[in-house]
């Protein structure tokens, strides 16, 4: 396995100062944020992706001697309104990756909140079909983030149809793989290492993010959490500052023979507001996690 961040934490940096700074601090591998404009997440550009710009990822990649694990586009698939515009940049994404020579792009299923489960299901195979099938063409895996997306949902209610391994399932029979992250299931009272274990070959990517619970919240709010759909009883941290056992995860992937990229996907408040403290919060993710995640 390599160990690798996801770059959407650092917007505000230049793919090559991360990439510089990521290899000097250990980390051998990068997934790359592919966001349009104007989303400042946009390390790769994706949107105007021509041979300079590939030329000049492909250098960075080289001079660093970092892996890219992957091109990250989250979005909702599945949107009434711009579903196209995502499906559409999923596929630009597609074409990056395999311009240089990157195995997954990573994505969200979605949902659309005005329709039912199962017509979200149908909707989906329609969607992913074709997209699928121009990866597979490109040489490309699609991989799906395990994250519920309340905040996609009116209600608080899963906003992407990702979430659980019975859902799992139906993305592998599309073809989709697993861009396993245990913070989402840990919030779900899900045991991670349970729920990966049948799974590990539709695992393409491992994010690694963890879950802290707020003392006396869920007695307060409920397991749905509180009426304007947020998270209330719970917060994501750096790896090693949540409820994770992350020596029995990391072992389990060992275990079940996954050996990709173990990719740190900072998304932790109390390490955020600037550079440097995006820094700090990713070195402790990095001290956490470097002495299980070895070659």
């Amino acid at each position: 396995m390599k160990l690798g961040f996801l770059t959407a934490c650092l917007p505000e940096s230049d793919l090559t100062d991360i990439a510089r700074w990521a290899a000097t601090q250990g980390f051998e591998a990068l997934e790359v944020a592919g966001w349009p404009d104007p989303d400042d997440r946009n390390h790769i550009r994706v949107d105007r992706f021509d041979d300079v710009e590939r030329e000049r990822v492909r250098r960075i990649f080289a001079e660093t001697g970092l892996t890219l694990s992957s091109i990250a586009y989250y979005e909702n698939n599945l949107h009434p309104t711009t579903g196209k515009e995502v499906n559409a940049h999923v596929r630009r994404c597609i074409e990056a990756a395999a311009a240089l020579g990157c195995p997954t792009v990573g994505t969200f299923v979605g949902r659309d909140p005005g329709l039912p489960v199962r017509e979200n299901l149908a909707r989906a195979t329609d969607v992913f079909g074709p997209l699928v099938e121009y990866a597979r063409q490109h040489g490309v895996e699609i991989v799906i983030e395990n994250c519920v997306m309340k905040s996609w949902h009116p209600d608080g209610y899963p906003g992407n149809l990702a979430y659980s391994p019975e859902l799992w399932e139906w993305m592998f029979s599309l073809g989709l793989k697993l861009n396993y992250d245990p913070s989402h299931l840990v919030a779900l009272g899900i045991d991670p290492v349970e729920a990966l274990t049948p799974y590990l070959d539709g695992i393409a990517h491992v994010q690694a993010k963890d879950t802290q619970f707020l003392p006396g919240k869920i007695n307060h709010y409920g397991f749905y959490g509180p009426i304007s759909g947020e998270k209330g009883w719970y917060r994501f941290r750096v790896p090693g500052l949540g409820q994770i056992d992350w020596t029995r995860v990391i072992d389990a992937l060992y275990e079940g023979g996954y050996d990709g990229v173990v990719s740190v996907e900072h998304e932790d408040a109390v390490w955020s507001g600037s550079t440097e403290r995006v820094q700090t919060g990713l070195g402790i993710a990095y001290r956490t996690l470097r002495s299980l995640v070895h070659g």
